[in-house]
């Protein structure tokens, strides 16, 4: 997942609205916080289980495809959106046209929804730096993650809401806690000097772990089912709406981060080279994981007597079973190596949860005029209370349908609306193609505006349409239908109606915003 924020020198220092926009210090600290989605849990947790869920080798096809005319054309549309208006993505929306100010607002509330079960994630890694120790979680490491470490945390329905999971809100709260330091306290510095030594030792980690996955025995078998397409499954629209939803959580579009973040970069900084190096890193890095675990998967299908498609159950945990398991597999020192791995794995989440409540601040301080450490209290704390919808014991089930509605529709509606906002409603794409154009050493052409035009998004009204219609006759999971209705499209349209809200809300700001505005002019 992204880890944008905060593994560079970020800021200069915290400014009033009226002052000079914040910016990063060097180019190649932006460079190194866009490269930083390449080592997130949107990486390591979520595409491995998507891969799995999605018959391996299958989803490699349409995730490349999506990267190609998805991912990164809106990744740079994106980048130049931010640069150009430098300002948070509502502003950014509004200097296209102020119908699409609530756009940017929806964005910004995505990302905000992200980081609420963004946290649960981080909660399990942090709790398994502990476990590390003395490798607690033993030989079976499903029955121990599903079993003993969220044995209460498992409903019996879906409406078994329950009491909270202590062992899971305990570092909910740490965590937060941590966050809502750095955001206030702007500790940017001090988060980037960790980040020098802890993504190293996470990326370490990643080739020792992946050498040791495909080494072990049997891990051919799971190598083919990652590597092995079955083509009949590319005729499933649910295949492909999970692969462009992976791009677009790994790469950080389409929920306002890079939006943000692309505002903070000097005028004459490179965008396309920018966005072609995170990119390409990003869908490296996470394909590095997939090999690692599906080795794991092959060794632990030839152990169980099983097929690779029915080594684990529950995949939204699979990292956490398999992982552990090519810990206890290394020869030694297991112990030091799973805290490195879980340790680094934890700073490398909290730096994509900075930047995932970034946006909301950003615009909340724009439109609303507010102090830093105003927005940061009211967003971070609603941010909290609402994680702890997924420490109760539907926790698990509430976190995967909304994971899938918000990125299955979520992400994908807004690159939708995006498109159509800049290339048919406001007709601006040529503009923005020159401005990229005008900054980057690597001139894109035709085909970017051919993809952000036509191609990206007659592709995702088809796939989203067929997922909807698919759907329709069998229910996401197998979950009833009142619970996706109320938790799957409920987050969705709850953010929705708030952003609409807020676009008709009076800026409070508007020295800043005319000043925004007449930039681009």
């Amino acid at each position: 997942m992204a880890d944008q924020a905060v593994t560079c020198s970020l800021l200069k220092g915290e400014t009033d609205m009226a002052q000079v926009r914040d910016q990063w210090t060097t180019r190649a600290g932006f460079i190194l916080a866009a490269v930083g989605s390449a080592i997130g849990l949107g990486n390591i947790w979520r595409y491995p289980y998507v891969a799995y869920e999605n018959g391996g080798g299958a989803f490699l096809i349409p995730y490349f495809f999506a990267l190609l005319t998805a991912g990164i054309p809106i990744l740079l549309l994106e980048y130049v959106l931010g640069h150009r208006s430098r300002g948070s993505s509502p502003i950014s929306y509004r200097r296209l046209s102020q119908k699409w100010e609530w756009l940017g607002w929806w964005q910004a509330l995505l990302a905000f929804v992200i980081s609420t079960y963004y946290m649960i994630i981080l909660a399990w890694a942090l709790s398994y730096t502990w476990f590390s120790f003395g490798t607690q979680w033993g030989e079976d490491t499903e029955s121990f993650f599903f079993g003993q470490y969220l044995g209460s945390n498992q409903a019996e329905g879906f409406w078994d809401i329950g009491g909270l999971q202590w062992s899971v809100v305990i570092p909910v709260v740490l965590l937060w806690a941590f966050v809502y330091f750095v955001m206030r306290r702007q500790a940017h510095r001090g988060i980037e000097r960790m980040a020098r030594i802890m993504m190293p030792i996470l990326i370490g980690m990643m080739v020792v772990f992946t050498i040791r996955g495909i080494t072990l025995e049997g891990a051919t078998a799971g190598l083919n089912a990652l590597l092995t397409p079955d083509f009949s499954a590319l005729t499933d629209p649910n295949v492909w709406v999970a692969a462009y939803g992976q791009v677009f959580f790994s790469l950080s579009v389409g929920f306002a981060t890079m939006i943000t973040y692309a505002s903070y970069l000097k005028k004459d900084e490179d965008l396309a080279n920018s966005g072609l190096i995170a990119a390409f890193a990003n869908s490296g890095f996470e394909f590095m994981a997939a090999i690692g675990i599906f080795g794991a998967l092959g060794f632990l299908a030839t152990q169980s007597g099983t097929e690779v498609e029915h080594v684990v159950g529950q995949t939204i945990g699979l990292a956490f079973v398999i992982f552990p398991r090519i810990i206890s597999e290394l020869p030694w020192l297991n112990s030091l190596f799973g805290v490195l791995f879980f340790g680094s794995l934890v700073f490398a989440g909290l730096t994509s949860v900075v930047s995932l409540v970034e946006p909301s601040v950003s615009a909340i301080r724009d439109k609303l005029g507010v102090a830093r450490t105003t927005a940061v209290n009211w967003i971070c704390g609603l941010a909290a209370l609402v994680s702890l919808l997924y420490a109760t014991n539907g926790g698990l089930i509430y976190l995967d349908v909304v994971d899938h509605y918000l990125n299955s529709y979520g992400l994908l509606i807004g690159a939708i609306l995006m498109a159509v906002a800049t290339a048919w409603t406001t007709r601006k794409i040529r503009d923005l193609q020159a401005h990229i154009n005008q900054v980057s050493d690597i001139h894109i052409g035709n085909w970017w505006v051919l993809c952000v035009s036509v191609i990206t998004p007659l592709v995702l009204i088809v796939m989203t349409g067929l997922n909807i219609v698919d759907e329709w006759k069998v229910p996401y999971g197998g979950y009833e239908i009142s619970g996706l209705l109320v938790i799957g499209w409920g987050s969705l349209i709850i953010t929705v109606i708030a952003a609409v809200i807020f676009q008709r809300l009076a800026w409070k700001t508007d020295d800043a915003l005319t000043s925004h505005e007449k930039e681009g002019a």
